[in-house]
């Protein structure tokens, strides 16, 4: 593993599951001085003491609480020079089914706990001059499909957010970006994996014909933070195996197309 990371301050929101954990991991690897984030505090000690890091909680949906939690940290270790966010929520619903409080529990953590990040961490990293802000979107911020109606909306405005915040903060020196995965096996699609057909039907969407391990979206993000992603800001990466790259999976026919899955008869069209 590279030291890509080696004497960077860097705190890991969501670090007590899924992505959080991976890029917590990975991040440590990778040289960096770990703090990891997360609701539940309990999970963010398991993965803390795995990796010989601090640890702590965070409710990003209270601004006041993510403001005092992010300046303390700064405070304490003298700058933050990388902030993650992986915490996302999702209720799969058709608009007339959706209740007022279901809409207001996924716009409150995907949506406003976002901006409290910012908001936080664009303080502490503006007046350092320096530092890096990575958010996550998903590919549902410009495709969708029924019931993903409010999560949808929200990972849009998840990339506004960034793409603002980047034109903000960039004259201080601080960049901001977003990760947009495709399906990632974590607690979050857990009610997908579930059903065989919907996982399968899932994993053929895409040009690999799989899903993603957390490790695969963990590895993008901490570039992003480190110095190689120096001249990168206000962009959304897209971890989807070209989800949103190809239009549906449907093979003409006379073209060959090489690969164990098409030859043992997988459909080409979902």
């Amino acid at each position: 593993m590279s030291k890509r990371l080696d004497d960077k301050i860097v705190a890991v929101i969501g670090a007590g599951s899924g992505i959080g954990v991976a890029v917590a991991r990975q991040a440590a690897a990778e040289g960096a001085t770990l703090i990891c984030l997360d609701l539940y505090p309990e999970r963010a000690q398991k993965t803390a003491n795995a990796i010989g890091a601090r640890s702590g909680r965070i409710d990003i949906t209270n601004g006041q609480e993510t403001g005092e939690v992010i300046e303390e940290l700064a405070k304490e270790f003298g700058r933050l020079d990388g902030i993650v966010a992986t915490p996302g929520y999702n209720v799969r619903k058709g608009i007339l089914e959706y209740s007022e409080e279901e809409f207001d529990r996924v716009v409150s953590i995907n949506l406003k706990g976002s901006f409290n990040l910012l908001q936080a961490a664009g303080k502490v990293m503006t007046q350092a001059e320096k530092g890096s802000i990575v958010l996550f979107s998903s590919i549902r911020d410009n495709l969708v499909e029924p019931g993903q109606s409010v999560y949808a909306a929200t990972k849009a405005g998840v990339v506004q957010l960034v793409k603002t915040a980047a034109a903000e903060f960039g004259g201080a020196g601080v960049r901001v970006n977003a990760i947009a995965p495709g399906v990632v096996e974590t607690p979050l699609t857990e009610p997908i994996r579930s059903h065989p057909e919907w996982y399968e039907a899932y994993a053929m969407r895409n040009v690999l014909g799989r899903w993603a391990d957390p490790e695969e979206i963990a590895g993008p993000t901490n570039f992003l933070l480190s110095d190689a992603a120096s001249y990168i800001t206000g962009t959304v990466l897209y971890i989807d195996a070209g989800w949103t790259s190809v239009d549906g999976r449907f093979h003409p026919p006379g073209i060959e197309i090489p690969g164990k899955r098409e030859r043992m008869g997988v459909p080409h069209q979902i």
